[in-house]
């Protein structure tokens, strides 16, 4: 068994690309670039995330990207385009979301997104 040091990286989001920028961000959370990783241990690092509202998102996915949910009733499957989810909760919220998504869908997944972090 080995100790794990746990860095914090942080990452200027002004004029970067969200999936781009998300990509990134889930590599370091996994701590895929670590010589030492293992995928059933979790031994990712913190990332902290500066000027996440400078943010760029390409083409028109503002308007195009849709993020779906259903609550569990008939006919209720909710829909929100990018826009209006980043109106509505801001620009945390969606790049949290895209982090979220490419992050393995396991029970360490809720674990990695705590380490998440937003600064001013």
């Amino acid at each position: 068994m080995f100790i794990m040091n746990r860095k914090v990286h942080t990452i200027d989001a002004t004029d970067k690309i969200l999936g781009r920028l998300a990509t990134e961000v889930a590599v370091l959370l996994r701590g895929k670039h670590k010589a030492l990783f293992d995928p059933a241990t979790d031994c990712g690092d913190a990332v902290e995330i500066e000027n996440v509202d400078k943010m760029q998102v390409t083409g028109n996915k503002m308007e195009d990207k849709l993020y779906r949910h259903h609550t569990g009733y008939k006919g209720h499957l909710k829909e929100e385009t990018l826009a209006h989810l980043w109106e509505r909760k801001g620009p945390r919220e969606v790049l949290k979301r895209a982090v979220w998504n490419m992050l393995p869908k396991n029970r360490t997944r809720k674990h990695v997104i705590q380490r998440l972090l937003f600064k001013k």
